[in-house]
């Protein structure tokens, strides 16, 4: 691992943006620390360090980065599909966005098979066994939780295409009328009540955040427009969050009536466009640090393994959490003072159960190589990009579903509601496989 890394991290080009990469891994890292600070558990169940302390909910305009990474996610989506399309032989369109749909779900779904395989045998078989009350109930339900982010980062995939194509016709107008439509659901939900209007704003919040990344792959966030959209959103946040309907926190608080997280609202965005600001003013500074050799083979080391990572992280916090209880160690009180006196154990040990998890799953977040349009075996049927649409329609579906329904009640047909139909676990790992094996079949080609 380390001499790979090593000469990975040798073999970087001069032209690649290391920053785009430092930004990925710090960002999903914000996300797992999160987490683990966040999760107040004790013998009777799992709270929310947040709602607890309320006065501790301003730091989830530090922490809710996920705006950061899909807005990385925007940058890289630009340059490989790009980078396929001056590879296309005339007329192949289909098969060009059915190896750019199979490149890119690879290396979120191998590792995020494994996972939901996995712990939907642990879940079955714990189950069968009489088992699933407690804390392992708990985890059971909670543990795909973070799907939902797999989930859409597959819709940005999908659209990719399309929307790249109207970033190239109207630059920052395309950017505008994703972000002014976000604003127009936010009208019609606050404003005039009409009903369901809200679920829009899971496409237009999180694309609007992933068109500014089609700018910055083309070098039009400078410094200027990086400083306006951070003074511009902090200020527009702020404002919302003041006088409107939206709540301070940005991540979701059990309970609440609003949420900014889900579905996203106009708070949310105006949070990301802050976010993504202030990243870019510090765009220099990191360049300079990530010239340094070991600092560059950290990002490397950990860029390899990050999903894996991110898959496992809940799954480590309930087993030390799990262990503590085993061995009968108390669990204070969340927020007093031996509760903060134990964070940074519960933290530690945390890390070291993920670290490893990752040495023993990691292989998955190393996908084949991918079939370049125009080889043989590639497809050039007319088809192809249709039906990669649909594995990936289904791949978000079942994604999705899988965040919401969770492994608890496998054996009681527990289900959640997904765009008002009911959806079970078992039916959710069907089509998150079944979009994939569609995808994979796209992307191949008929040989």
């Amino acid at each position: 691992m380390g001499s790979s890394v090593r000469e990975l991290a040798g073999a970087t080009p001069a032209t690649r943006d290391r920053y785009v990469d430092l930004l990925r891994v710090a960002s999903l890292g914000a996300v797992v620390l999160g987490h683990w600070l966040m999760a107040a558990v004790t013998p009777d169940g799992v709270g929310n360090l947040l709602a607890v302390v309320p006065a501790l909910q301003p730091l989830t305009w530090l922490l809710q980065v996920m705006p950061v990474f899909f807005f990385v996610g925007g940058f890289s989506h630009a340059l490989s599909y790009r980078s396929l399309l001056r590879k296309r032989p005339e007329g192949s369109a289909d098969s060009v966005y059915s190896a750019f749909l199979r490149a890119r779900l690879q290396r979120l779904l191998r590792p995020t098979t494994v996972f939901v395989l996995v712990w939907g045998a642990a879940a079955l078989l714990v189950q069968l066994l009489g088992g699933g009350g407690g804390l392992t109930g708990v985890t059971l339900r909670m543990v795909t939780q973070p799907l939902w982010f797999i989930g859409i980062y597959l819709a940005m995939v999908a659209f990719t295409p399309p929307l790249l194509r109207l970033h190239e016709r109207y630059g920052w107008g395309a950017f505008a009328g994703l972000a002014g439509a976000a604003v127009a659901v936010d009208v019609l939900r606050f404003a005039a009540g009409v009903p369901y209007v809200e679920f829009l704003n899971f496409a237009f919040v999180w694309l609007a955040v992933h068109q500014l990344g089609f700018l910055r792959a083309d070098g039009r966030v400078d410094p200027r427009r990086a400083a306006l959209l951070a003074g511009g959103g902090l200020v527009t946040a702020t404002a919302l969050v003041a006088l409107g309907p939206y709540p301070l926190s940005m991540v979701g608080m059990p309970g609440e009536k609003v949420s900014n997280m889900a579905p996203p609202t106009l708070a949310l965005l105006a949070h990301g466009l802050w976010l993504v600001g202030a990243v870019e003013l510090l765009r220099a500074p990191a360049a300079r640090l990530l010239e340094r050799p070991r600092v560059w083979r950290t990002v490397v080391a950990a860029n390899g393994v990050a999903m894996t990572a991110f898959l496992w992280h809940l799954t480590a916090m309930f087993g030390v959490y799990g262990a503590l209880l085993a061995l009968d160690v108390e669990l204070p009180a969340p927020a007093s003072v031996a509760w903060w006196a134990q964070v940074p154990l519960r933290i530690a040990l945390a890390a070291a159960l993920t670290a490893a998890l990752v040495a023993a799953f990691r292989t998955f977040e190393r996908p084949a190589a991918p079939t370049a349009p125009g080889a043989p075996g590639a497809s050039g049927a007319s088809g192809g990009g249709p039906l990669a649409a649909l594995g990936a329609t289904l791949c978000l579906l079942g994604v999705l579903g899988l965040s919401m329904v969770g492994f608890g009640g496998l054996l009681d047909g527990r289900t959640a509601l997904l765009i008002a139909i009911p959806v079970s676990a078992p039916a959710a790992v069907a089509m998150t496989l079944g979009g994939w094996l569609l995808v994979e079949r796209a992307g191949r080609g008929a040989r």
